[in-house]
């Protein structure tokens, strides 16, 4: 399968404009084995995809080092591994980005991952005051320099956070949450990327899964998966978890949205789509628990362009359902 790629803003590394998101095989998603990770991994790159998303905390490592064990284990040119540091901070609190906390952080990806340079390393969602400390930023500039990473760039819970992180001029990329739930980013950040060349990736593309259309007011979740434990926000933002949208209010758009999906199409490839209409969208990391996940998830960048009503009817969606719970929040 080839898939359509696009420069990775001013790195000059190209990537396909569907990634994968290693969140799910590290933990947080319900019991994943090891063997069905790897696999569900390797299924993701046989399909063409050359981004992988990471973080030290999913799994505490274990995603990580599951890529670590799929990519030695592979021929050809490596895809480009993004991963993230911060939230092992505990507390969690601005004061603890510290360069030197950074850089122990980075020290242990790099052994996770088994490389001598991380391609990129992202703030992991720190608080908002963070972004307002040159100094840490400085940091990660030396520590490009000393050869630990070849780029940094931010994950956000908020598009305010985006726009202050694009200030700094070494910020590479802006992780950040946009999908058919989530379309604050398109109205001013992603046209302020765009001028400053900074690659955006984008994350919960399919709404915690809401936007499978899978789900039922009756759907139950495993204790250790987020949309069980973090329904309401209490192990970390609520916005992570079905994009911040109430269970039955999402449930009700998902309803009204099934009639827009092209014939053929799962509802997922449809919402990876839609997200693929913005020119600004660097690359959309869906994750996956299966092997069939990763081959559907590349199979929606070979559906057609949607026609500007279909993208309408979406958006009248948003506005009408969605946008009260979220537009302002995030």
């Amino acid at each position: 399968m080839t898939l359509s790629t696009t420069p990775f803003g001013r790195t000059g590394k190209t990537v396909t404009r569907i990634g994968f998101g290693a969140w799910a095989i590290g933990g947080s998603w319900g019991d994943v084995s090891e063997g069905e990770a790897k696999a569900t991994l390797e299924a993701a790159l046989d399909a063409g995809m050359t981004f992988i998303d990471t973080a030290d905390v999913y799994g505490d490592g274990r995603s990580e080092r599951i890529i670590r064990d799929v990519l030695a284990s592979r021929s050809g040119p490596r895809p480009f591994v993004a991963t993230k540091a911060g939230r092992r901070l505990s507390p969690h609190i601005a004061s603890g980005y510290t360069i030197e906390n950074i850089e122990s952080f980075i020290d242990r990806s790099l052994k996770n991952l088994g490389l001598d340079c991380l391609d990129l390393v992202q703030l992991h969602c720190p608080p908002t005051e963070v972004y307002y400390t040159p100094a840490l930023f400085d940091g990660l500039e030396a520590l490009k320099s000393k050869g630990k990473i070849a780029q940094w760039g931010v994950s956000v819970e908020k598009v305010e956070e985006a726009l202050k992180a694009i200030e700094y001029p070494g910020c590479a990329s802006v992780q950040i949450i946009y999908n058919l739930f989530r379309q604050r980013p398109a109205t001013l950040f992603f046209r302020e990327a765009q001028a400053r060349n900074v690659a955006t990736i984008i994350r919960v593309p399919l709404a915690s899964g809401m936007l499978t259309g899978k789900m039922t007011a009756a759907s139950t979740f495993a204790a250790d998966d987020h949309r069980n434990f973090n329904r309401h926000g209490q192990a970390f933002d609520v916005g992570e978890t079905f994009s911040g949208v109430p269970y039955d209010v999402a449930l009700q758009a998902v309803e009204e949205l099934r009639p827009l999906v092209p014939q053929g199409a799962t509802m997922a490839q449809f919402a990876l789509r839609w997200i693929l209409m913005e020119e600004a969208a660097t690359v959309v990391i869906p994750g996956a628990r299966t092997q069939a996940q990763s081959i559907a998830n590349a199979g929606a960048d070979a559906l057609a362009p949607l026609p500007a009503a279909t993208m309408q009817a979406c958006r009248a969606v948003y506005d009408r359902l969605i946008a009260p719970h979220v537009h302002q929040r995030w």
